[in-house]
């Protein structure tokens, strides 16, 4: 199943902030939205960087309370590994097992235009499956 289905599924909605975000907001964005990470974006809406949970703990743990008031730009990933609409979940999960994240930002030409989590892609993945099943019970039966 290629991104550009997932998304036609799911949407395009996408949690984005600000580099300068305060660490608190990100904080408080993650609990209240019950999401896994947000994307940071610069003016143009391109990808400037991606915070997840796993960054935050990881933070907390580095340096203490005080990073509620840094900006979330000083923790943050900014080297993020994005993907495209035409590639396939099978492209993605074996994105995420190397990178060992779980979310990954759709860009087409540098805009940020959704986001696919290893959920989305499991989703994806089992109504595959059971399609598929699904076809060969029907081919069976017909012969």
């Amino acid at each position: 199943m290629q991104v550009s289905a997932i998304l036609a599924e799911k949407g395009h909605d996408v949690a984005t902030a600000m580099p300068d975000a305060p660490m608190m907001a990100i904080i408080e964005d993650l609990a209240d939205k019950n999401i896994g990470a947000i994307v940071i974006t610069n003016a143009q809406n391109g990808v400037a960087g991606i915070i997840s949970e796993r960054d935050v703990v990881r933070a907390l743990a580095q340096n203490g309370a005080s990073v509620v008031d840094q900006p979330v730009s000083t923790f943050m990933t900014q080297s993020v590994v994005t993907c495209a609409e035409h590639e396939s979940s099978h492209d993605l999960m074996a994105k995420m097992t190397s990178g060992r994240f779980r979310h990954l930002p759709v860009v087409s030409d540098t805009h940020l235009v959704g986001i696919i989590s290893i959920g989305d892609i499991v989703k994806a993945r089992i109504e595959e499956v059971q399609r598929e099943a699904e076809a060969l019970r029907d081919y069976i039966a017909s012969s």
